[in-house]
């Protein structure tokens, strides 16, 4: 695929790893940012790169865009900026933890992101572990495959929905615990936060076989064995953000849970007492 105009709304971890590899590819990558951080480093694989792109400050420095890469958070509204990248030809993809995208189609690609990579400073990322992209299945996202290279594994995924439910069971337990602890994954050697992680997963996924996703029981281990494969020095996005006192992402993934065991009445008392001491933030 030739060279292509990439605008990369968003410029934290997942937002800035994507833009790397989108670079790689041999496109022409536009960073969207609120705050410009002056330069984009990579760290992976013990390896340390300068990345060429461009940043864009505001959506007036823009231009209509081959590629849009969504990778704010989901508290985040992206449309000012989409109003001014996004032109007839223009393919969106929008990267997000969640389910609340699994069902809007229309427009744009889901994506889900398998990719462990830090935010040390502003434009400085440590690229740990995880390298691929859950997309919904369709043309765009064997276009999204080509327009990567080889950089990213871009798996193109039938059932958008389980795959969501099945992405959030590794955010369900071990963002708030962290965000709530302030303490990265060694928080799971402590007493008892092993259980507490097992049964926030299996209220999510009685939740989610109620919402249609076709989880079970087996999904409880495979989201405890993922968790199991992190080092006690691994953290999450949601303490990333709360040791930096940005707006934490939990309504997206907490308050998604809750929301839908409500909806279909269906328990999950520990997830709405970790929704609640978050909101008290």
């Amino acid at each position: 695929m030739d060279g292509k105009r990439v605008a990369v709304v968003g410029g934290g971890a997942i937002g800035g790893f994507l833009s790397a590899r989108l670079a790689e590819a041999g496109h022409a990558v536009t960073v969207c940012v609120r705050h410009h951080p002056g330069s984009l480093v990579l760290e992976s694989g013990g390896v340390e790169c300068a990345v060429p792109v461009t940043f864009a400050a505001s959506p007036g420095e823009t231009v209509p865009a081959d590629w849009v890469i969504v990778t704010v958070k989901a508290h985040h509204d992206p449309s000012a900026w989409l109003d001014k990248l996004v032109a007839d030809r223009t393919r969106v993809v929008v990267v997000q933890n969640g389910i609340a995208h699994a069902g809007q189609g229309q427009g744009f690609v889901p994506a889900l992101a398998y990719i462990s990579v830090e935010r040390l400073s502003p434009g400085h990322l440590m690229h740990r572990m995880g390298n691929r992209l859950v997309v919904a299945a369709g043309d765009a996202a064997r276009d999204l495959d080509a327009l990567f290279a080889g950089t990213v594994e871009v798996h193109a995924e039938e059932d958008f929905l389980t795959a969501a439910w099945r992405k959030l069971l590794t955010n369900v337990a071990a963002n708030p615990i962290t965000a709530l602890t302030q303490r990265r994954m060694d928080v799971l050697a402590s007493p008892g936060v092993r259980d507490v992680f097992r049964t926030l997963v299996t209220e999510a996924v009685g939740v989610a076989i109620a919402d249609g996703a076709r989880l079970s029981e087996q999904d409880v281990e495979a989201t405890m064995d993922f968790y199991a494969r992190f080092s006690g020095e691994d953290g999450t996005s949601m303490l990333g953000d709360r040791l930096a006192g940005r707006p934490l992402e939990y309504e997206a993934i907490t308050g998604a849970v809750v929301e839908r065991a409500h909806r279909y009445g269906v328990p999950a008392p520990i997830n709405e007492t970790l929704l609640a001491l978050l909101r008290a933030l």
